[in-house]
This record gives structure tokens, sequence and C-alpha cells, in this order.
């Protein structure tokens, strides 16, 4: 028999409403780990990235397919996956750079530089949805660029390789903001997870097709790193994007947004103990500035609403 003591009430109440925000952190924890999955797979990044799609596509092929089935298909259903399989192109590409810069430059930087997706994303409403913009998303910009110049140049000046690796992760971020934008357009017919497995599926058969054309080899790997692939598709892109899907469907965009660059951080913090990657005081006030800049951008995006 249900209680109705209203302490028992409340505390009912209490427990429902930190879910989540309990799933919104397990999504963070488990996108931040993606980075630590690449670079201790120690395969190409395009063929990491590839296992990571493939995995997610599979799990998650049986509910997605079972909901079209059941709700049937419309016109509107048809534009939303048209548009998800477009975004899939973007975000196999934003994989296929980030990926690849994890691996030459390190698992903490180019995933910092990739999350400034959100400055992209705020210049392509600009152009392409006539949005105007308020002062506070300008000042953002360039407080964000400018950490991303000044890790970029440190880095350059320090080692090519890692110079090539940060610029990676920053041109993945312009790939990103394409999968953003056409995730706004298509969300307007899809809900997130009818939206998400068409854009996943598409990326993984660009991805596919690109190992291939590179001639990279997808097979022959040790246990250790089928079980990187493993943990990169169940981990990330099943329980991370799951886990931060329920949250934007219980919480306001406003608070999962900014709440999302706390990826880099786990990051940060996971590849220091295990892959002996420190930063400089350089990555560090570019690091602050970069995530200061995206959250000016996204509250300067929010205040126009």
């Amino acid at each position: 028999m249900t209680s109705t003591n209203p302490a028992a009430i409340e505390t009912r109440i209490s427990n429902r409403n930190y879910k989540p925000y309990i799933a919104l952190v397990i999504g963070i924890i488990c996108l931040g780990l993606s980075p630590i999955f690449v670079r201790m797979a120690n395969a190409p990044g395009p063929v990491t990235s590839f296992y990571r799609m493939l995995i997610g596509t599979i799990v998650l092929a049986v509910p997605v397919l079972r909901h079209f089935r059941v709700n049937g298909m419309n016109s509107d259903s048809r534009k939303g996956i048209k548009l998800a399989i477009i975004g899939g192109l973007f975000f196999a590409g934003d994989l296929l750079l980030w990926a690849t810069g994890v691996m030459i430059g390190g698992a903490t930087i180019p995933t910092l530089l990739s999350n400034v997706a959100p400055l992209w994303v705020g210049l392509a409403a600009l152009l392409i949805f006539k949005e105007k913009l308020r002062p506070l998303f300008w000042i953002g910009l360039s407080i964000a660029m400018a950490g991303a110049v000044l890790i970029l140049g440190n880095d350059l000046l320090s080692s090519a390789a890692f110079g090539l690796g940060s610029l990676l992760g920053l041109l993945s971020s312009i790939f990103y903001c394409g999968y953003f934008v056409m995730t706004q357009m298509g969300r307007k017919y899809l809900d997130p997870m009818s939206y998400f497995w068409p854009a996943a599926a598409s990326g993984t058969i660009v991805l596919f097709i690109y190992c291939l054309l590179m001639k990279l080899p997808l097979t022959g790997y040790s246990s250790t790193t089928y079980l990187f692939f493993l943990a990169n598709g169940l981990i990330t892109q099943v329980i991370g994007y799951l886990s931060v899907n329920y949250a934007l469907g219980h919480l306001p965009a406003s608070i999962v947004s900014p709440t999302l660059l706390g990826q880099p951080v786990i990051t940060a913090l996971v590849a220091w103990p295990l892959l002996s990657e420190m930063l400089s005081p350089m990555h560090f006030i570019g690091g602050v500035a970069i995530l200061a800049g995206v959250i000016m951008v996204h509250r300067g995006q929010e205040s126009k609403q």
C-alpha cells in the first residue's frame, strides 16, 4: 500500500526530481571518457569512431525500428529522417577529425577545442536562421577564440604533431556545428531517439567507406583493442547519449548545454593519471578562456529568446 505520509510523498518527489540531474552527470562522464577509450584502443582514430558508431547503431536499432513500426511514417517523419541522414554526415566528419586529433595530440586538448562548436552554431543561427545575436555572444566568442589561439600557438611552438592534433580538434567543431544545425531542423519532425538513430546509421556508413578508401584495417587488432571499441560504443554512444537525451527531456537547455562543457574537464582529470597528460599553464589559461567564452555564448543566445 502506498504511503500517504506527507514526508514520504515529499521524499519521493524530491528523489524523482534528481533523476534528470543524475542522468546528466552520467552522460557527461560517459562522453568525457570517449577520448580515453580512443587513446587506449591504440587504433587509427577513424576506425575507433567507426566501431563506436556501429555498436551504438546496432544496439539502438530494435527500439527505434519498433517505434517507427508502431507509429508509422508520414511526410514529417520522412523530412526528419532526411535531415538526420545529412546530420550523420557531419557527425562522421566530426568524429573522424576529432579522433585523429586525439591520437596525434592527446585526449584533452583536441576534445576541449572540439567543444567550441556552440560558437559556430551561433554564427550559423545568424547567417542561416537570421537570428539576432546579443553583445554577450560576441564577447564570449572573442574570449573563447582568444583561448583557442593561445592553445594552438602554444602547441605549434612546442611540437608540430601536438599542433596538428589541436587543429584537427578545432576543425572537428565545425562539423559538430553542422550536426547541431541539422539536429535543430530535424527535431521539428522527430523525437530525440528517432532522429539520433538515422544520423548514427548514416555516419557509420560514411566512416566505413572512409576506412576502406584510406585502407585502414578494420580487423586484426588485439582483444584489448576490441574491448575498448566495445566500451566506446556502449558507454559513450549508447549510455552517454541516452542519458543526455533523457536529461534534455526533463531539464531546460540552459542547464544542460553549459553543463556539457564538463566533458573536457572529465577527460583532463582521467587523462592525467591514466595517460600521463598534464596541462601546461598556457593550456590551463586557454582552456578556462574557452569554457568561459562558450558559457557566455550560451547565455547570449538564451537572452534573446
